[in-house]
């Protein structure tokens, strides 16, 4: 199993902004992406990639504030055709500024984190989904490397109390209710939910609802919503209540 670094995060990063510019590479940018409602392919790649050099602007500076992405000038092109060469160029960029510091750089961080280490591991989870995204759009079956969505799924449990624009996330709480996700391929967690919020663990203990995935890529995927379970053992009601508010 992987042990996860800065830089063992910024290098997973750089090689998975490859892997969707390769994906999108060649295709139609109207395509729509049925994960991200409204979005075509070319509203997603540039997202994606303006993520990408804000990130990297705010490492490269060390900025103790919040850049307003929408003010800055990103350069997505013009035509489609050279949307992947432009994810490429923000990896560059991306990989540049996050080897510039120490992982313990203290940068603004929208997650109780401020270190430039938080920003190498969200880039990397950032860019797993979104090349999912594109390859739903264009018919693929997403795979991701298990190590990568092991610390994806954990990723996804830390950054839940923190995504504070959406409401519903305060009603994460309970009486002691338990959700167990498990993958065939062997990971496996479990969910409470107390009366202060929710805490996980990995374990393989049974919940009040199992989810069960075939591998942990498919698992990171339905908690991020791109996908359905396998199968759904137990309180089903739970399940849905859980996923109708665990959204960022």
């Amino acid at each position: 199993m992987t042990e996860w670094t800065h830089l063992r995060h910024t290098e997973a990063a750089a090689a998975e902004i490859g892997r969707m510019a390769e994906v999108v590479r060649g295709q139609d940018g109207a395509t729509p992406v049925p994960t991200c409602p409204g979005w075509d392919l070319r509203e997603l790649v540039e997202h994606t990639g303006a993520v990408h050099r804000w990130a990297a602007a705010m490492v490269r500076d060390a900025a103790d504030r919040r850049y307003d992405r929408a003010a800055m000038d990103h350069g997505f092109p013009e035509g489609f055709a050279e949307a992947a060469d432009w994810l490429d160029a923000g990896a560059v960029q991306l990989t540049e500024a996050l080897k510039s510091r120490e992982p313990d750089t203290e940068v603004w961080g929208w997650a109780g984190d401020r270190s430039a280490a938080f920003w190498s591991r969200r880039q990397l989870h950032e860019t797993v989904v979104h090349r999912a995204d594109a390859e739903i759009a264009l018919g693929l079956v997403p795979s991701i490397d298990e190590d990568v969505a092991i610390d994806g799924i954990e990723e996804f449990f830390d950054l839940l109390p923190y995504a504070r624009w959406r409401p519903l996330l305060a009603e994460l709480k309970g009486d002691g209710e338990t959700i167990s996700w498990r993958a065939e391929t062997g990971g496996s967690w479990l969910v409470r939910l107390t009366p202060e919020g929710f805490a996980y663990e990995r374990s393989d203990a049974p919940g009040d609802v199992t989810v069960r995935a075939e591998t942990t890529g498919d698992l990171m995927l339905t908690l991020w919503g791109r996908r359905e379970p396998a199968a759904v053992e137990g309180d089903a009601a739970l399940l849905r209540w859980w996923r109708e508010r665990a959204q960022i």
